[in-house]
């Protein structure tokens, strides 16, 4: 006798009607796959009784109120069991990331096929993490710029912040006891590990990789 794969539950989380209940469709005639419930946001999911029902979620990013992003977070906490796929139209590094990050299993293009979101939730369901090619692609070329990258010493990230207040290399020197050769030195380092040529461009590179918080810059 063939042992028979267990159902299971879904919920959707999707602020466009016509795409939820398609998939809502195309999702629930899968004889193994059972669609509990579907929303507009993530506020009426988490306040309906699906919550202690469901095993994945599919679910927005962009959605009213709360975001997805906001989303998987709480679910992480609340319902560290339940399975979370992100289906969005954003493809950019940092949604993907962040997303990631906060606990989703896996990411996956809003354009993707009904084959492909059920051959998503089957493959999480048993321990997979799904992602559309072209996100894939993102992830590892993210993941190699990432290693090559030479990471900044204390103190060189000490004197990118203060570049970033706008104050001239003696203030700086001064401040943490240097002289305005060795803050020159340090700054120069700062540059060929960023692979920048200018102050801004230090700046602005800086804050994309999170090494300086914008609230400090000097205007």
């Amino acid at each position: 006798m063939m042992k028979q794969t267990p159902v299971i539950n879904i919920g959707i989380i999707e602020d466009n009607r016509y795409m939820r209940d398609g998939w809502e469709a195309f999702i629930g005639s899968e004889p193994d796959l059972n669609v509990i419930g579907s929303f507009g946001s993530c506020e009426e999911a988490f306040s309906s009784d699906i919550m202690s029902r469901v095993n994945l979620l599919v679910m927005d990013i962009g959605l009213p109120g709360m975001s997805g992003i906001e989303g998987v977070r709480y679910v992480k906490k609340h319902h560290p069991d339940v399975i979370m796929i992100m289906a969005s139209i954003f493809d950019d590094d940092q949604h993907i990331f962040d997303a990631l990050k906060a606990g989703a299993m896996g990411y996956l293009e809003k354009k993707v096929s009904p084959e492909g979101l059920i051959a998503a939730i089957r493959d999480a369901r048993d321990g997979g993490s799904p992602i559309t090619p072209n996100i894939a692609s993102k992830v590892i070329r993210s993941f190699h710029q990432g290693a090559n990258e030479e990471q900044l010493t204390e103190r060189e990230h000490q004197i990118l912040e203060k570049l970033a207040t706008g104050v001239s290399y003696h203030a700086i020197g001064k401040e943490i006891y240097l002289s305005v050769d060795g803050v020159r030195y340090h700054i120069r380092n700062i540059y060929r590990k960023l692979q920048v040529n200018s102050r801004s461009e230090a700046i602005a590179k800086g804050i994309s990789r999170k090494l300086i918080n914008p609230g400090m810059l000097f205007y």
